[in-house]
């Protein structure tokens, strides 16, 4: 079984040998791709056309267009599920505590201070090491409680950068 959010709205969907099975509904339709995102349904004897618009396999999130109408689905599979159940959701993973230098090097710059709000991605500070400039990324949501260094600190590797 998979868990689909489709613009705000809940679904169950279960996969059969004769389909799909959507909230206890078997659903009958017939899907023909026509190029790498493009794709013609019949379904109800009635016709659609949907491309998938966007992909994200880290979020499991897609964005498709069917006949004009945008939709976004996120998705969640059986060990989400199971995942979400025992209370160890993907969203709590992605918590994170200190930055640590990966290796010894010397802080080039910051890009970061306390109270900034961070994304996963966001450019948190330049570690040069082995004459070769290394961006520091952050790896999950969070906030800026304290930067431990400042422009011009030499550090060690494992030694806390920056806290949230």
């Amino acid at each position: 079984m998979q868990k689909a959010t489709i613009n705000g709205k809940n679904f169950e969907i279960t996969s059969t040998d004769q389909g799909f099975v959507v909230n206890g509904n078997s659903v009958q339709w017939d899907l023909v791709k026509i190029s790498e995102d493009y794709f013609h349904i019949l379904h109800n004897n009635k016709s659609y056309r949907a491309e998938v618009v966007k992909q994200d396999a880290s979020t499991k999130s897609v964005v498709i267009k069917i006949n004009g109408h945008t939709y976004t689905a996120a998705l969640k599979d059986q060990f989400d599920l199971l995942l979400e159940k025992m209370g160890m959701s993907a969203a709590a993973s992605t918590k994170i505590n200190n930055i640590k230098a990966p290796m010894p090097g010397l802080i080039i710059d910051l890009k970061v201070k306390a109270g900034d709000v961070v994304k996963p991605g966001d450019q948190l500070l330049i570690l040069e090491a082995m004459k070769m400039e290394n961006i520091l990324k952050s790896p999950g949501e969070g906030t800026v409680k304290n930067v431990k260094v400042k422009k011009g600190d030499s550090v060690e590797k494992g030694q806390v950068l920056v806290e949230f």
